[in-house]
């Protein structure tokens, strides 16, 4: 019992050192990761949406520290990413998630493959911290509406908080610079996560002590990653989450 809940301690350090470094909450990661330790179905699922919170939250916040953050962003995808969330969480009893599993993973190879052969950062040795732009690209509330909408469908059907698909459609779609893609998602996954868990709670499928314990790993390696991830090479950071992507990507494709 003892090594089964050090094991899940672990998988929380990875998870919330990623999840800070690279803007996502880390359920998606977290998921298959418990399952591979022998954690149950449902509760694999569920166990890692309230555990990422608090760690996606404070990692969130050493990016608003860095003035990465752009609210306008933020709003707009809770604005409408949340009830999105609520529906496709209630879909799940109609829906099967295989056909989701696999456009998903299609997205997430997609844009890992994007990152490493087109990448838009530019080489510099010296840290700089990004200023919210205010240059925007044509259709740019309803690329953010569109973005919004179909991702909250995914948190709630796939029972995650979507940041995996959030920072690079905010990165590609949006033409956020990398560091401003990663802090929204963070922002956005905190919110997103919260109709899941309780959805799942109501029905009995969150390990409250899983929670815990990945939690505890989770929450000081969150800051962690954000840290790392404020005052690293954009560009470098850049090649890293496209080769991050693209092995996450191949991975959902391969375990179907």
């Amino acid at each position: 019992m003892i090594l089964h809940y050090l094991g899940v301690f672990l998988i929380g350090v990875i998870v919330g050192f990623l999840g800070g470094l690279f803007g996502k909450g880390g359920s998606a990661i977290a998921t298959p990761m418990l399952s591979l330790i022998g954690v149950p179905g449902f509760i694999a699922v569920a166990a890692p949406l309230p555990a990422t919170v608090p760690g996606t939250l404070i990692a969130s916040v050493e990016y608003w520290k860095s003035h990465l953050l752009d609210w306008e962003v933020v709003k707009w995808s809770i604005a409408f990413g949340v009830p999105a969330t609520v529906l496709g969480s209630y879909l799940t009893q109609f829906t099967g998630s295989a056909p989701l599993l696999i456009v998903t993973g299609i997205m997430v190879l997609g844009f890992g493959i994007s990152f490493l052969v087109f990448p838009k950062e530019r080489e510099n040795k010296t840290v700089i911290i990004e200023n919210v732009s205010t240059d925007r690209p044509s259709y740019w509330h309803l690329r953010l509406l569109l973005i919004a909408i179909f991702i909250g469908l995914i948190s709630g059907l796939l029972a995650n908080s979507g940041g995996f698909l959030l920072a690079p459609s905010y990165a590609r779609i949006l033409h956020q610079p990398i560091k401003k893609a990663f802090a929204c998602s963070l922002a956005v996954s905190v919110i997103l996560a919260l109709p899941g868990t309780i959805v799942h709670a109501y029905l009995g499928h969150i390990d409250w002590m899983i929670t815990l314990v990945l939690s505890l790993g989770s929450v000081p390696f969150s800051l962690l990653g954000a840290k790392v991830a404020i005052r690293s090479s954009a560009s470098i950071l850049e090649r890293i989450y496209g080769l991050a992507l693209t092995f996450l990507g191949i991975f959902f494709l391969f375990k179907l």
